[in-house]
């Protein structure tokens, strides 16, 4: 139940970890020797660009090796002192190798005939995109100094402020009187509580939770107050007009694209209240659904998964897409890539952290053997799977932008879904139907909620450091507005900021319409695989293998999809319609 890293290493006092951190250092600082002494002229691009590109490419897997092993351990053990520690000296050094990396962009801008430089060589070639999209953000970069000190300064700001409050949540207990005593549980725990079949036991773990959430609040909003000013003052030091600017260029997407689908987004709002509306009046509430009623289970199918059950559940839905998806789910579970149950110091939620220099992922998820933790389990796998498609790239052309991180994991949850209502009866459809309109909503309503929230965070905090008050009346007037009439307002969730992660990434801003991207792009692609039946396959392994080498938009039109076109998130959207027109009708018969 728990993950092996010993492909990683066997312990921080492991030789093999001590090797490829002393190893680690001095690639570092030979990289940055050798392009500081070799980078001075424009002569002999295509051997000079080779051996920056070979020496980053060494130093960052190590890199990889070393981040992702001290993340892992802090993430089912959050007060590990040595992975702390650990997870310090790596990025430390890392923000080392920015000089190599501002150089060489420097560099290239000397280079006039980079088209030509690039064809030289197959190693070259495979780098075209990385390389052209190094040079067309020249124009952000700042002066070495000001690279290096703000690579340097993020360690002891942004990183150390998302760890303090990573550290906050994954030990925060929760005292809640369950069976006529008091307990005190890791809130991963009590959040899981939310889908509970007992409605009464849902609403003791909803307030036990936000007077939990009492005891860090002014910590969290200091948290959140410090990321998202350093955000705002690099964003505007880098010429950037906003960190919204800032974060479509790092996802190589169009503001276009992501005009058109919150547009359409908006559009579809109604139906999702009238969704929220049925079930709150199915759930007996007259004012529309209480927050801690979102989650709630519904109909008579309310089976319980062990981890067993759960993975040949997940197995058989991934063979009945490719014996490729099928295979690497049976892989991450026979070599121990998971780590299932919910405890102590855990973080909470779910992730899948890929390894490409290992070739390998591992996953994180609190398992509690709901229907919606098994889907949580396929999306996990699936981001897996997008990284076992990506395993014979270069390293700099496997990562990927956030909103096409999302599409290979939702896809994955469709393929079981799906499968499960094609396979169930009325009853069991309603049930399914519920869990799976309830996920899309949290992917559309509520990471619409997000989007305006953080948008109206970062217009605040340019002008002053909030309060917890008035972070808790944002994240509420944005619920309103995303919600409707579906929420009851007396029964919002005025901490989501606190119990949402992604808000204290400080590399990684608005990690909100991602979600939705992927949701509305893997629905699209479902259809076009309902099309064309299993020849859809290999066509989706191929777009997943170029997912960190062209921008979104090309990307998604190697299926010849325009994801500018409104059109095309309209009709992915109508999918959701006609699942809520079919609750609808089966919640009425």
């Amino acid at each position: 139940m728990k993950w092996n890293l010993d492909d990683l290493y066997l312990s921080f006092e492991d030789p093999k970890f001590n090797r490829d951190m002393e190893d680690f250092y001095n690639k570092v600082d030979e990289t940055n020797k050798w392009i500081t002494e070799n980078l001075t002229t424009p002569d002999n691009p295509e051997e000079k660009l080779a051996g920056a590109l070979k020496r980053i490419i060494g130093f960052s897997e190590l890199y990889y090796k070393l981040l992702v092993y001290s993340f892992l351990v802090m993430s089912v053990d959050a007060k590990n002192a040595e992975a702390k520690q650990a997870l310090g000296k790596v990025n430390n050094k890392y923000s080392d190798g920015k000089t190599s990396e501002v150089i060489l962009r420097k560099w290239l801008d000397k280079v006039n005939n980079i088209d030509e430089v690039l064809a030289y060589s197959d190693f070259l070639a495979e780098h075209t995109f990385y390389i052209k999209d190094l040079i067309s953000k020249n124009k952000y970069l700042l002066e070495d100094k000001e690279e290096i000190l703000i690579a340097k300064l993020t360690n002891t700001g942004g990183k150390a402020w998302s760890e303090l409050q990573k550290l906050m949540t994954s030990t925060l207990m929760v005292d809640i009187e369950m069976d006529g005593e008091m307990k005190s549980l890791p809130l991963t725990v009590v959040r899981n509580m939310a889908d509970e079949a007992d409605g009464t036991l849902r609403k003791k773990a909803y307030e036990a939770e936000l007077r939990a959430y009492e005891k860090i609040e002014d910590v969290s909003a200091a948290c959140l107050n410090g990321i998202k000013g350093e955000t705002i003052t690099v964003a505007k030091k880098r010429g950037y007009s906003s960190p919204l600017e800032e974060t479509l260029n790092t996802y190589k997407m169009k503001k276009e694209t992501l005009d058109s689908m919150l547009a359409a987004m908006v559009e579809s709002l109604p139906e999702f209240h009238r969704f929220f509306r049925k079930k709150a009046e199915l759930l007996g509430h007259e004012d529309g659904l209480p927050f801690y009623d979102v989650f709630a289970p519904m109909g008579k199918v309310d089976k319980k998964f062990s981890y067993e059950e759960a993975k040949e559940y997940v197995m058989k839905n991934f063979y009945s897409f490719s014996k490729d998806l099928g295979d690497f789910a049976k892989k991450a579970f026979e070599k121990e890539w998971v780590d299932v149950e919910p405890r102590a110091g855990k973080s909470g939620g779910a992730f899948c952290y890929n390894i490409p220099p290992l070739k390998q992922s591992r996953i994180l998820t609190n398992f509690n053997g709901s229907l919606s933790d098994v889907t949580t389990l396929a999306h996990e796998l699936g981001h897996g799977y997008h990284g076992e498609c990506l395993k014979n790239q270069s390293l700099l052309n496997s990562i990927y932008p956030m909103p096409l991180a999302e599409t290979a994991s939702i896809f994955a949850e469709t393929i079981l879904v799906n499968d499960a209502l094609k396979n169930s009866t009325p009853e069991e459809q309603f049930a399914i139907l519920e869990g799976s309109i309830t996920h899309a909503g949290q992917v559309i309503v509520d990471i619409y909620s997000r989007y305006l929230f953080e948008t109206e965070l970062f217009n605040r905090r340019e002008d002053h450091v909030l309060s917890v008050k008035e972070l808790k009346e944002m994240i509420e007037d944005s619920q309103k507005k995303a919600y409707g009439d579906g929420l009851n307002h007396d029964f919002l969730h005025p901490y989501m900021w606190v119990n949402k992660v992604h808000y204290y990434y400080p590399e990684r801003h608005f990690y909100n319409f991602p979600y939705a991207f992927g949701l509305l792009f893997s629905m699209g692609l479902y259809a076009i695989y309902m099309e064309r039946g299993q020849s859809f396959a290999d066509e989706y392994v191929k777009l997943l293998e170029v997912t960190g080498k062209m921008t979104i938009e090309d990307v998604a039109a190697t299926m010849k999809i325009d994801v500018t076109d409104i059109e095309f998130w309209r009709a992915s959207l109508k999918l959701v319609k006609k699942d809520i027109d079919k609750f609808i009708r089966l919640a009425e018969k």
